[in-house]
């Protein structure tokens, strides 16, 4: 069975030379003519998603708690791109140009397809994502690629701001508690003060040991004083039996002082009891406070977050129109394909296949034929 070039060249009509590159020639002149006539032009506009790092924000951000980047780095090209090509993306471009009446399309539902059809959103090396669209009218496709970038970053800001606002009032629920708690540490512990009547209980200790040092002082200069009178005087001498009064109620308000129980007033275990009770509530209202502080650090976070919402995208290269001529390339691929098939032929004409032998009478055809 003949082969879709073979048959071509058999046909009458491309029987001679002439009428094939009649018509092959024709096809293909018309083809390079629809690649380059009418001329297209190339819009394009580069962009890619920023940082807090790129925009010199990193260290005040980190120190206010805010996160400019809501996607994370990694995620960041791959949102852009989903976003660049989303509905609503086209839908902003649509109304703020005016797409329907402009090129006459009918509907919205047709000027989506149009714009899905056209213009191309791709991410190149380096995080640059790319925005082009080739048509016969310059400022239209300037003026879509435009528009693209636009509703680009719009979007990507409107997300930004919802998960900033999300966050914002996860902080204010956080930043309540902490301040209810805060409130309660702090009368906790003014009330504690106000029970022991002292402002500072750990003072209180401070005067409770210089007070203990004191009377030992005294106990050994009285004891001193004691020896000396007895190397003088017996131990009925009105002065011995002064200096052993005077010790002994010396030493016992000493021992009183120094008594390990709760219940005597200004003794060692009120003073020790006061103070791990004063401690424990501080460290109760430090960690209020801390709490407190931190999350109203991370709330007032989310204004600078809110400012620099529209910063999530950066234009390198805003709309223009390439220079280099543009080529519809559909037009060029169906010429080159009738090149090729008119060079098929050709070839084919000059070699054709061998036709098979024809067997004689009573000849065995050979095996396998």
């Amino acid at each position: 069975m003949p082969s879709l070039i073979g048959m071509l060249a058999a046909s009458r009509v491309l029987a001679t030379a002439w009428a094939r590159a009649a018509l092959f020639g024709t096809l293909c002149l018309v083809a390079v003519l629809l690649a380059l006539f009418p001329q297209r032009y190339l819009a394009a506009a580069s962009l890619t998603p920023t940082d807090p790092d790129s925009l010199g924000l990193g260290g005040t951000l980190g120190q206010l708690g805010a996160i400019n980047n809501v996607f994370g780095n990694q995620a960041a090209i791959e949102v852009a791109l989903r976003v660049g090509r989303s509905v609503s993306v086209r839908d902003r471009v649509i109304a703020r140009l005016g797409l329907v009446e402009r090129i006459d399309l009918g509907d919205r539902i047709a000027a989506q397809r149009w714009l899905e059809r056209r213009v191309t959103v791709r991410s190149l090396r380096g995080g640059i994502i790319l925005v082009t669209l080739d048509d016969a009218d310059p400022r239209l496709a300037q003026d879509v690629v435009g528009a693209y970038v636009t509703a680009i970053r719009d979007d990507l800001a409107k997300i930004a701001r919802r998960q900033t606002a999300y966050k914002r009032q996860v902080l204010l629920e956080l930043v309540g508690a902490a301040n209810d708690r805060l409130d309660k540490a702090q009368v906790a512990y003014d009330r504690f003060r106000l029970g022991t009547r002292a402002a500072m209980p750990d003072v209180k200790a401070a005067l409770l040991s210089s007070q203990v040092a004191d009377i030992e002082a005294t106990i050994q200069a009285r004891t001193v004083e004691l020896q000396t009178a007895r190397q003088t005087y017996t131990d009925d001498h009105l002065s011995v039996k002064r200096l052993r009064a005077e010790i002994a109620a010396l030493q016992g308000q000493l021992g009183r002082l120094r008594a390990t129980g709760r219940g005597g007033d200004g003794t060692v275990g009120q003073v020790v009891a006061e103070s791990s009770e004063l401690y424990r509530r501080e460290r109760e209202l430090a960690v209020a406070k801390t709490l407190y502080e931190g999350y109203l650090r991370y709330l007032q976070g989310t204004a600078v977050e809110d400012m620099t919402s529209t910063a999530a995208v950066r234009v390198l290269e805003p709309p223009h129109i390439e220079t280099a001529r543009q080529v519809w390339w559909p037009a060029a691929a169906v010429g080159g394909a009738a090149l090729l098939v008119w060079l098929a032929i050709e070839f084919y004409r000059l070699r054709p296949p061998l036709a098979p032998r024809p067997h004689k009478a009573g000849e065995q055809e050979p095996h396998g034929a």
